[in-house]
């Protein structure tokens, strides 16, 4: 009796494990929800005041990443400056962080170092910044865009 039902618990096993591959590359699969971001060409601008603490746009946005959790999903953007001593980075989100025609839009800013700095390697200037989206919000969004400068980066559903 313990070889016949061993044998139908490998059975199951097989036919679950075997049935993940297409379950990898579907749309109900959470992990599949973003995919890569890429690279675009829109800018945009502060106006005069907007960013009442002093802060600026990103001069370049070299990376998004959309990472799925259990209570919605984590965006995490990567900007290059031209100078070290770039601080206090944030993603800031329009529209009072809702999301307009199912696109949800950050503004990475950060803070312009107060003096003359080093250039340096492109790794040494690296910032990052993440924001958090809940599962509610998240049901609206089919895109998600960080604005910089000079470009901007998305990753779409």
């Amino acid at each position: 009796m313990k070889r016949p039902a061993a044998a139908l618990c490998l059975a199951l096993m097989t036919l679950t494990l075997a049935d993940c591959g297409r379950i990898r590359d579907s749309r109900l699969n959470p992990f599949n929800w973003f995919g890569h971001s890429r690279a675009s060409q829109a800018t945009a601008t502060l106006a005069p005041g907007e960013a009442a603490d002093g802060r600026q746009l990103m001069p370049q946005v070299t990376g998004l990443e959309v990472t799925h959790m259990p209570e919605g999903a984590i965006v995490r953007a990567t900007g290059l400056p031209p100078t070290q001593g770039w601080w206090k980075a944030a993603l800031v989100a329009e529209n009072h962080g809702l999301p307009l025609d199912g696109v949800m839009t950050y503004r990475f800013l950060v803070f312009q170092p107060p003096g003359q700095e080093d250039v340096s390697t492109p790794q040494s200037r690296e910032i990052s910044a993440a924001a958090y989206i809940s599962t509610v919000r998240l049901a609206d969004v089919t895109r998600i865009v960080v604005l910089g400068e000079t470009n901007s980066r998305e990753s779409r559903r």
